[in-house]
């Protein structure tokens, strides 16, 4: 039997969506273009009554030779890859030993995802006071080992960790959620079958929950590289992007740029630049998760 079809069933949709995504694109493109037309202009928030004055690729000159910007670029890049790749092994790990049911699991998970619900300011607080050389928590454990105090935040050469450390705490329980909800995907004949096939558990790891799982690893890599790309907050509140710029990560030197400096040319073009390098490592990891799909 024919099923039966209403006409123009497909042209209403897109008539009802309509709406909806042209004010998606105009809310997106708006931005991006005046940002972009922006970076080529000198314009200061000590003279916003005058006009922008157009000054070609200087801005972009300036930034690939300023010392600042490209420390910016390397702190950016090592924080992004550090906190994704912790988060992505921790997360999946803790998806793996909390995939079955026992008593508690739903109290134990709920606890489990509370530091994504706290705000990154208070994040940003938090870890700065446990912290502190003096009264911090963490130098108080260590001082009972009979430890010396550490700079956490202070000491250029281990700022940088400490950042990422607070990071993971608070995003590697979104990548266990994702990945714990991949795990509940894979279909259980075919775990029951490879038992039946004498599999043990690292082979059907290995060779059926993480290939079935892939695309959610994928997904969970570009989104929290994404968002690692914006930190600013946290950063912002623990070290203020110090000492020195061992921490400045681009969002921050943006902002500084532009409300520090009152540069909005200059930080125009840092977005720019910021968003074109999103893009670069986000097409990366989706190129990447396509061909090992395809092999």
């Amino acid at each position: 039997m024919r099923k039966n079809t209403i006409p123009g069933r497909k042209t209403n949709a897109y008539f009802f969506l309509a709406p909806a995504a042209i004010i998606l694109l105009v809310v997106m493109l708006v931005p991006i273009f005046n940002t972009l037309r922006l970076s080529f202009f000198e314009w200061s928030l000590r003279s916003m009554a005058q006009k922008p004055t157009f000054i070609g690729l200087r801005n972009y000159a300036e930034l690939f030779t300023s010392e600042n910007f490209l420390s910016s670029v390397r702190v950016t890049i090592t924080f992004s890859l550090s906190v994704v790749s912790i988060e992505l092994l921790l997360g999946t790990i803790f998806a793996l030993l909390l995939e079955g049911n026992f008593a508690g699991m739903r109290l134990f998970r709920t606890l489990f995802v509370l530091p994504i619900m706290v705000a990154p300011v208070v994040v940003g607080i938090m870890w700065r006071f446990m912290y502190h050389p003096t009264y911090g928590k963490i130098n108080f454990f260590l001082s009972l080992l009979g430890i010396a105090p550490v700079g956490w935040l202070s000491d250029p050469e281990i700022a940088l960790t400490s950042v990422i450390i607070a990071d993971v705490w608070q995003w590697f329980p979104f990548v266990f959620l994702l990945v714990l909800a991949g795990l509940q995907g894979v279909p259980k004949d075919i775990m029951e079958a490879s038992r039946v096939d004498g599999a043990n558990y690292w082979q059907s790891l290995v060779h059926i929950k993480l290939p079935y799982i892939a695309s959610v690893l994928a997904l969970t890599a570009i989104l929290r590289l994404i968002d690692s790309f914006r930190s600013l907050v946290v950063i912002y509140n623990m070290t203020g992007g110090g000492p020195g710029v061992s921490t400045e990560v681009l969002s921050l030197h943006m902002y500084k740029t532009a409300f520090t400096s009152q540069r909005l040319g200059l930080a125009s073009a840092v977005s720019v630049l910021l968003l074109f390098l999103i893009i670069f490592f986000a097409l990366f990891l989706i190129v990447r998760s396509i061909r090992k799909e395809g092999k």
